[in-house]
């Protein structure tokens, strides 16, 4: 279980990573770009976070509110995915 507290890690660090380097680029695809990367930490997080916690409690509060992160954690990640992958191409478009 050494692998969930890794990952709750790296992904804030990513987060945080990705939100700095919106506030330090002015161009408006770029940071769109990285802000749909920084959700894909952003579900990466809860989802990590809610099997974390549900495997420490095992209640069915617990349960309750695990399944709560979790399904917000996959709704942030898809669509950070589907907005990176948008924003790459249109990157790609631009700049041939």
């Amino acid at each position: 279980m050494i692998i969930f507290p890794f990952i709750i890690i790296l992904s804030v660090v990513f987060y945080v990573y990705y939100k700095v380097s919106i506030l330090r680029t002015k161009d408006g695809l770029t940071q769109h770009y990285m802000n749909a990367k920084s959700r894909i930490s952003l579900g990466v997080f809860l989802i990590a976070m809610a099997i974390t916690q549900y495997v420490a409690y095992q209640t069915k509060t617990a349960l309750f509110i695990c399944l709560v992160f979790f399904i917000l954690g996959i709704i942030q990640a898809v669509y950070g995915f589907n907005a990176a992958r948008h924003y790459r191409n249109e990157w790609k478009r631009l700049n041939e």
